[in-house]
C-alpha cells in the first residue's frame, strides 16, 4: 500500500507532520479530512530500503507504552471515542514507532475494523497479551478496566525487570573494570620489568612466570585474543538461536549461583502477573497459558507451562502438573490449587505475583549490599596478584644483595 507524507493543522492551530498508508491519494486526503485536519501538503513516497523503519528488538520503550495505556483508559472514561482517543494519542506520544502504528490503527478504525484487529496487524508494537486482553475487553464491554489492568501489568513488569537489571549491572561493570585493569597492567606495566627479570639470572616464582607469559601473549598475539573473543560471541549467538541451545542457556540462568534464584523469582512473578491479568480479563484459560508460555522469558519455565496446558486439556487441574515442576515452589502451586477450588484463580495469582515482586526487590537490595564489598575485594585481588608477581622477584633480588 502506498505511503503518504502529510503536513496538516489541527482545529487548535497545531502543525503536525506525519505518514499514513492508503490505497491512493484521494483516499488519504479523505481520511485526513475525516479527522478534522486541514491539509497543507500530501506527497506520495516510494517505499525503499532506505525509507523503511528498521528496529532491533522491541521498538517501543516500556515507559512510553505504559503511558499510552494509562492515557487511553483516561480518555475512554471521559467519554472520548476509540477513534478520537487513538488520534489524540498518536499526536501526543513521544515514541515515533508507536505514533506511526497508532496513525495506521486510526486509519483502520475509520474503515470500520475493530480495535483488537487493528492492533493485531502491528505485532512488533502491540504484544499478543495486549491484543488478547483488548479483544476480551471488547466482548465484555470493559475496555477502560482492561486498559487499566494492562497499564498496571506493564508497570509491574517494568519495575521487576529494572530491579533485576540493576542487580546484574554492578557485577558486570566491576567485571569489565577488572578485565580492563588486567589488560592495561599486562600490556603497559609488566613489559617494563621483563628486561630486569631476565638480567637477574635467577629462578622466578611460578606466579611471575605465568604473568610474564600472559603479558607476552597479549602483546605479541593480541589478534588471536580478539579473534577468540569474537568467535565466543558468535558461538554464543548461534547457540542462543537453536532450540536446544536456548533451552540450555535458560536452564543455566536458573542454576547460576546467587543470580539463579533471582532469575527464578523474577520469572515466577512474570508468569503469575501475566496469567492473572489475562484471566481477570476473561481470556480463555488455555489461550492465556499459550500467551504466558510465549512471554515467560525462559524456555524451561515455558516448557512446564506448555505441559500444564496439555494436562488441562485432558481435564486435570492446572496445579497438578505444576507441582511436579522444580521451578515452582510449593507456595505457588498451593495458591493456584486454592484459586481453582474457590473460583478465585486471578486473585490468588495476583497475590503470588505481589509476593514475588516484593521478594525480588528485597533480594536485589540484599545482593547489592553483599556484592559491593565482595566485588571490590575481587578487583583488588586481581590487581594484587599481578603486582605480587612483579614485586616478588624484586624482593628476592634485594634479599640477595
Amino acid at each position: 500500500m502506498p505511503l503518504f507524507e502529510y503536513q496538516v493543522k489541527t482545529t487548535t492551530g497545531k502543525s503536525i507532520k506525519g505518514k499514513l498508508t492508503a490505497t491512493d491519494k484521494p483516499t488519504a486526503m479523505e481520511e485526513l479530512r475525516k479527522r478534522g485536519l486541514i491539509v497543507f501538503s500530501l506527497i506520495e513516497r516510494k517505499t525503499t530500503i532506505l525509507s523503511m523503519d528498521i528496529y532491533i528488538g522491541n521498538p517501543v520503550k516500556s515507559l512510553h507504552f505504559i503511558i499510552y495505556c494509562r492515557q487511553f483508559a483516561t480518555l475512554m472514561r471521559a467519554g472520548v471515542s476509540i477513534v478520537d482517543a487513538t488520534r489524540i494519542l498518536a499526536e501526543q506520544t513521544e515514541s515515533k514507532p508507536l505514533r506511526k502504528a497508532l496513525v495506521e490503527v486510526n486509519s483502520s478504525l475509520m474503515r470500520g475494523i475493530s480495535f483488537s484487529q487493528a492492533v493485531q496487524d502491528h505485532k512488533k508494537i502491540f504484544p499478543q497479551l495486549f491484543v488478547s486482553m483488548i479483544r476480551a475487553g471488547e466482548e465484555s464491554g470493559d475496555i477502560e478496566g482492561t486498559l487499566d489492568r494492562l497499564a498496571m501489568f506493564f508497570e509491574k513488569q517494568h519495575s521487576t525487570t529494572e530491579k533485576i537489571k540493576s542487580a546484574l549491572t554492578y557485577p558486570i561493570t566491576v567485571g569489565i573494570m577488572a578485565i580492563g585493569a588486567v589488560i592495561y597492567l599486562l600490556w603497559a606495566i609488566v613489559p617494563q620489568f621483563v628486561t630486569m627479570f631476565e638480567s637477574m639470572n635467577a629462578e622466578l616464582p611460578a606466579i611471575t612466570k605465568m604473568v610474564l607469559a600472559l603479558s607476552k601473549s597479549i602483546q605479541g598475539q593480541w589478534y588471536f585474543w580478539i579473534l577468540g573473543v569474537l568467535l565466543l560471541v558468535i558461538a554464543f549467538q548461534i547457540t542462543k538461536r537453536t532450540e536446544k541451545g536456548a533451552y540450555a542457556l535458560d536452564y543455566a540462568k536458573l542454576k547460576i549461583p546467587v543470580f539463579g534464584k533471582l532469575n527464578q523469582k523474577g520469572s515466577i512473578a512474570q508468569f503469575t502477573r501475566t496469567f492473572s491479568s489475562l484471566y481477570a480479563s476473561s481470556v480463555p484459560i488455555l489461550q492465556s497459558l499459550m500467551i504466558v508460555e510465549e512471554v515467560a522469558g525462559n524456555k524451561v519455565i515455558g516448557g512446564f507451562i506448555r505441559s500444564a496446558g496439555d494436562s488441562l486439556r485432558q481435564g486435570n487441574p492446572l496445579s497438578e502438573p505444576l507441582k511436579k515442576a522444580w521451578v515452582f515452589p510449593p507456595l505457588v502451586t498451593q495458591m493456584i490449587a486454592i484459586g481453582e477450588e474457590t473460583g478465585a484463580l486471578d486473585t490468588m495469582l495476583s497475590k503470588v505475583a505481589d509476593f514475588y515482586e516484593m521478594d525480588v526487590e528485597n533480594t536485589v537490595d540484599r545482593l547489592k549490599s553483599l556484592l559491593e564489598p565482595l566485588l571490590i575485594a575481587f578487583l583488588a585481588g586481581v590487581v594484587g596478584v599481578i603486582v605480587a608477581a612483579i614485586m616478588l622477584p624484586m624482593f628476592s633480588l634485594y634479599g640477595n644483595m
